[in-house]
């Protein structure tokens, strides 16, 4: 059932919340969470076809909040609430409300969303795109116990990681980290049947990709060796290798859907390790609802270490411990530049202060 609601209110909304599950023969509320998608018009169909999927193993109240300030000086002063209500058909057993928030009204979505969270009942925001630079402080995910972002989706996936590792607070997680669950399975599984010490480890997968670098900081944090980032042509990850006394452990998926894992002194074994959809991660996403400290731990270390946009391969800092560091790719040629002005200055200030210590010692 669908019911369109023109320059309305949150009361309103409810009250066609309410009608709407009377008339589907539902009139108890279900719902285990209420999840908050912010986006744009341009990204909304595909953001709650996934939040529908996912709502068949998580019933909730999907609440889309699409923000349309306006162009012209007068679009931007008005203030007006449209609405849709969906339940029952395509929604399942949840609830969904697409909220269109014009002109002044785009900036106080907060304000809306309030009266329609579900009592009692966890809350999640999601940002499948242009996420706030700090999410626990915006005023939608200080609602919320879990705040969902994805730096896929942005210009720089590896700038994106390291502002989410500055302003990490607990409750954050992105659809990046997300992406490797079945990887960290993979990998950990294997070293529960291999005890020789791992020494190194290689992590191949497209150039600026997120998962990819979470992995190799994962390996890193986790094994304290290590990490080299190698660029491949992808798609997405395409292999893990771990260097150990004994031989290479490879976990190689070369096509995007089934893996090959090779380990010294066993038989090769084929691994399902399907590029999986929005909807699936999002799903394991709402199962739990807890702060991640796998994902904190790995998203903070070395993440200044990371290179502009993830192009090259990472090697160890020669100064720092070996077991504990994964430096950045190379630079680029402005960063260079920068790096050898900086020497020469300092160069040439440790001459001056040479020079006036000869004189010194001259007197």
């Amino acid at each position: 059932m669908n019911i369109d609601l023109t320059d309305t209110t949150s009361s309103r909304i409810n009250s066609a919340l309410v009608q709407a599950r009377r008339a589907t023969g539902s009139p108890a509320v279900g719902m285990v969470l209420t999840l908050v998608i912010v986006t744009d018009e341009g990204n909304h169909y595909d953001a709650l076809r996934a939040a529908s999927e996912a709502s068949k193993e998580h019933p909730s109240r999907i609440l889309v909040v699409i923000k349309r300030p306006g162009r012209s000086p007068r679009d931007r002063k008005m203030a007006r609430l449209d609405a849709e209500v969906r339940v029952g058909g395509e929604t399942g057993t949840g609830e969904t409300v697409l909220l269109r928030l014009h002109g002044e009204l785009a900036n106080h979505a907060y304000s809306v969303v309030l009266p329609l969270l579900l009592p009692d009942a966890p809350v999640v925001v999601w940002w499948p795109e242009d996420a706030p630079e700090h999410p626990s402080e915006d005023l939608l995910g200080r609602l919320a116990q879990r705040r969902i972002t994805d730096a896929q989706a942005t210009e720089d996936p590896v700038a994106a990681l390291g502002l989410r590792a500055e302003t990490y607070t607990p409750g954050d997680t992105d659809l990046a980290w997300t992406r490797i669950t079945p990887w960290r399975s993979v990998l950990a599984a294997a070293l529960d049947q291999k005890h020789s010490p791992i020494t190194s480890a290689v992590v191949e997968g497209e150039a600026y990709n997120p998962s990819s670098e979470l992995l190799a900081l994962w390996l890193a944090e986790r094994l304290g060796v290590p990490v080299d980032r190698q660029v491949s042509e992808g798609p997405g990850l395409t292999a893990v290798r771990l260097q150990t006394a004994d031989g290479v452990i490879c976990l190689d998926r070369a096509n995007g859907s089934l893996a090959e894992l090779a380990m010294p002194g066993q038989p090769d074994r084929h691994v399902a390790l399907q590029r999986r959809e929005t909807s699936e991660l999002i799903a394991e996403e709402l199962r739990r609802l807890d702060p991640d400290e796998i994902y904190e731990s790995s998203v903070k270390f070395g993440v200044s270490k990371l290179g502009n946009g993830g192009v090259g391969t990472l090697e160890r800092d020669a100064k720092a411990s070996p077991a504990t560091q994964v430096a950045p790719p190379a630079r680029s040629a402005a960063s260079k530049a920068k790096a050898q002005k900086a020497n020469a200055q300092k160069a040439k200030a440790q001459k001056a202060e040479g020079a006036a210590g000869d004189g010194k010692a001259d007197t």
